[in-house]
């Protein structure tokens, strides 16, 4: 068999909804994975009604008949829909037959969930040794808070992000996309394929346990170390950075852009395009920690001369002789920039009522399996017919009586 794509055959029943499970499915589905989404019949995954905005409709559809939220747009491409119902024992059982095929299976219910249906790791485990079964929950399957749902915006200001996030004295402040669900999706994609090289490998399956507050507790990065390192809070920065100086928004006089200097040999640069060499060799300034302890005097220095030129006088300058620097865009801005388009970062797939849509493509550049983009996301169910003819073998008279079971729709 021709290998064209990292995960070509590997089959991942994705039971999950709203953004963390879905985004590491669709990570999957972008690497070649049959990623199967198993949703409520009749409802689907809730983000299917997180609208307005809704996606524009095909020519020949009412609004009303192509209801699509941009939200679940996000995060399901590359996926086929299923419709099942766990609740009743056809359904149940029909998520079983499909385990037994599946090398992976990815769920967020709470904890204990899927138990009382008979479908949690040890149930599957027992049917397919070799299943591969994320869960990915707010708190986790241990401690405390396991039994509490989590969400993003919690999960945020419970893992610290809020409190070094904002101007130093405004208000702690969200990030404006839900990063703890975007970073719990990526690493629940790396955990899978650390798992999947492991089953490949021995044979086994095995349950991996991911929580949002533990992503968002890693993710705090150089921020965490500082205080493991000193014992002390960091302090919220507005736009500057506390590792490095200067590194932050400033405004020119027309605008602003960001000034990200990250090495002596940079600094200078800056200090010769701003006029200004005697900077750079200063005893206040001439190293980093020496900017870091002296930004109280520093920053102002840099502010006043950067409005002295308007915004593209120095982007053009700056870069000119390699110091870091760039505008604050707007996301029209963004995808209108010629190196956004230069990679590609805009795909559009054919929906099945919606026409041509357009989402945004996944960075990763592989040279010999690039990624290949062949499903929208799905319409709720459209695929149920399908997927179990192509999993199951599934006849005509078996299907007509899940339909009559109420199992599936």
């Amino acid at each position: 068999m021709s290998i064209t794509t990292p995960l070509q055959g590997i089959k991942v029943l994705d039971l999950s909804r709203i953004l963390a499970g879905p985004w590491a499915g669709q990570m999957l589905a972008d690497l070649g994975a049959d990623v199967i989404k198993v949703e409520r019949p009749g409802a689907g995954d809730d983000t299917r009604s997180w609208g307005p905005p809704y996606m524009p409709c095909a020519v020949g559809f009412e609004a009303n008949e192509a209801r699509e939220a941009a939200y679940f747009q996000t995060a399901n491409r590359g996926k086929r829909s299923l419709c099942v119902d766990i609740s009743v024992p056809a359904g149940q059982l029909l998520i079983k037959q499909l385990a037994a095929k599946a090398d992976v299976l990815i769920e967020n219910f709470k904890v204990g969930g899927l138990a009382k249906y008979g479908l949690d790791f040890i149930t599957l485990n027992a049917i397919n040794p070799r299943l591969v079964y994320c869960s990915i929950t707010g708190f986790g399957q241990s401690g405390p808070y396991k039994d509490r749902a989590g969400y993003d915006f919690m999960i945020q200001a419970m893992g610290g992000l809020m409190s070094v996030t904002g101007s130093e004295h405004g208000e702690p402040m969200k990030v404006g996309v839900a990063v703890a669900d975007v970073m719990t999706g990526l690493y629940a994609s790396n955990a899978i394929q650390g798992a999947l090289i492991h089953q490949l490998r021995t044979g086994q399956g095995q349950h991996i346990d991911l929580a949002l507050l533990d992503v968002q507790v890693a993710a705090l990065a150089n921020q965490a170390m500082n205080y493991i390192a000193t014992n002390e809070n960091p302090q919220r920065l507005g736009n500057a950075h506390p590792n490095i100086v200067p590194y932050q928004a400033f405004a020119t006089s027309d605008g602003h852009l960001i000034l990200a200097v990250g090495n002596n040999a940079q600094f200078q640069r800056f200090c010769q395009v701003a006029g200004k060499k005697e900077l750079a060799t200063s005893t206040l300034y001439a190293s980093n920690a020496l900017r870091v302890a002296n930004r109280n005097t520093l920053v102002p220095e840099v502010s006043g001369l950067l409005k002295q030129r308007n915004t593209q006088w120095w982007l053009t300058e700056l870069n000119k002789v390699g110091v870091p620097c760039g505008p604050i865009c707007t996301i029209d801005q963004v995808f209108d920039n010629p190196q956004v388009q230069a990679r590609e970062m805009k795909i559009s797939l054919e929906h099945t009522q919606l026409g041509w849509v357009e989402s945004v493509a996944n960075p990763i550049k592989l040279s010999a399996t690039p990624l290949q983009y062949n499903q929208a996301p799905p319409m709720l169910g459209e695929h149920t017919h399908e997927v179990l003819q192509d999993w199951l073998a599934m006849k005509e008279p078996e299907f007509k009586a899940l339909l009559s079971a109420q199992a599936i729709a």
